[in-house]
């Protein structure tokens, strides 16, 4: 990155932190994930597979976040993995300080000292986004990353002061002593994560394949439904092993959402939910559960956000999407995926599944903050609001580092005046 901002001539590259206008901070890392044969006569000439990532964030002097963003590998590359690597980010970065949204700074950063202490639990989907934030913001905020579920019912026991959900409330699934203001905060992916020694390509999937695979109708990694999206590759005369929740999950909301959008059959015989009556496969608690359980099983797939696949240095599928192209989740795609949505309105509960965009992640999602209308004491209901507003600011400017999409502005714009009001 330094050599190629070096001869972009957009950006000066200097030596010490204070004479520095923006300070760049970053971490990467690099892992081989199999290996292809050059030669289909030999074994003699083999290449290694690499996945990988790399993510920035771009401060001013005192610290507050102006932009940040993370890349993986480019599903087409001629170059290394570092080059390609380098080469986006440095791409993304320029590209941000031309469009002189940095100038614009930061919301300023919160005194702590005269907020209350908040307690939150809930999804594990936007877990490390939210432990990184409320350390970041410099609240003194608890959270709790128990699963959506759990989350809610542990806010309609009072037992926490706010709580976090992939799944929005409606009439249906709100608890009766429940009332809450939903605030959407940012933009995430559920992958379909896989271990497949060897494989040496990378798995395309369709969301038929996806439903058969979860329902138990396609229980070998080498039927032909599988083999038909993945030519060339070597799939095993194997067992699948499939890898579920076993808590009640806003991320196991959002997947059976996606499977009962893509399969009429789906829908009748198992629904959606954030905990169905699986047909087949085993059970592990949160995203890092689900994660940890593939990663140590041969011949196995399961689903997570976006994240834990990258912190655990899983392989993840692409997936079919309604314009019929296979794309791999990244943080374009997951963005993608919100473009066009409406805009309008104070309700902000809304679904981006199985976007109609043609480079459109088909599995993103929103994800909220439940934050009562009622029953809060007044210092802890400002330093709600404090800590609210520097979500839908100086917030969205941090997420994307971890692969999380920030919110459209006209959505984020609309929630800060909602949560302004209650101040009143």
């Amino acid at each position: 990155m330094i050599e190629r901002l070096k001869t972009s001539g957009d950006l000066k590259v200097i030596e010490g932190q204070s004479a520095a206008d923006l300070v760049l901070r970053g971490t990467s890392s690099i892992w081989p994930t199999g290996n292809i044969s050059l030669n289909p006569r030999t074994n003699s000439a083999r290449q290694t597979i690499y996945e990988g990532y790399l993510s920035v964030e771009l401060q001013n002097n005192s610290g507050e976040p102006l932009w940040s963003y993370l890349v993986t590998p480019s599903h087409f590359r001629t170059a290394s993995i570092t080059d390609d690597l380098a080469d986006h980010l440095v791409a993304r970065l320029i590209e941000a300080v031309a469009s002189g949204t940095l100038i614009q700074g930061a919301a300023a950063r919160v005194s702590t000292g005269a907020h209350a202490a908040l307690h939150a639990a809930g999804a594990t989907l936007p877990a490390p986004l939210y432990l990184m934030w409320f350390q970041s913001a410099g609240f003194n905020v608890s959270y709790d990353a128990v699963g959506s579920e759990s989350g809610i019912e542990e806010l309609a026991a009072n037992k926490v002061d706010f709580a976090a959900s992939d799944m929005p409330l409606t009439a249906e699934n709100t608890p009766a002593n429940l009332h809450v203001t939903q605030i959407a905060t940012v933009l995430g992916g559920v992958v379909p994560i896989y271990n497949l020694p060897g494989l040496g390509h990378s798995l395309r999937l369709t969301p038929d394949v996806l439903a058969g695979i979860y329902s138990g109708a396609i229980s070998k990694w080498n039927d032909p439904r599988i083999l038909e999206a993945n030519r060339g590759a070597r799939l095993p005369d194997a067992q699948i092993a499939v890898v579920h929740r076993s808590d009640g999950s806003g991320t196991t909301f959002v997947w059976t959402s996606f499977l009962s959008l893509v399969s009429r059959e789906w829908k009748d015989r198992i629904g959606a939910g954030p905990e169905v009556r699986w047909p087949t496969g085993t059970g592990a608690a949160g995203n890092n559960g689900v994660a940890g359980l593939v990663e140590k099983t041969p011949n196995s797939i399961g689903y997570v956000e976006l994240i834990y696949a990258i912190q655990h240095e899983l392989s993840y599928a692409s997936v079919r999407n309604p314009a019929g192209e296979f794309i791999k989740a990244d943080l374009a795609s997951i963005t993608d995926a919100a473009t066009g949505v409406d805009k309008t309105g104070t309700d902000f509960r809304r679904s981006i599944l199985n976007s109609a965009n043609r480079d459109a992640y088909p599995i993103s999602t929103f994800t909220w903050l439940l934050v009562p209308t009622e029953g809060l004491s007044s210092e802890k209901r400002a330093a709600m609001v404090a800590l609210l507003n520097w979500v839908l600011t100086s917030g969205q400017k941090e997420c994307a580092s971890l692969g999380y999409g920030p919110l459209p502005r006209e959505i984020a714009d609309r929630e800060l005046r909602a949560v302004n009001a209650m101040k009143q």
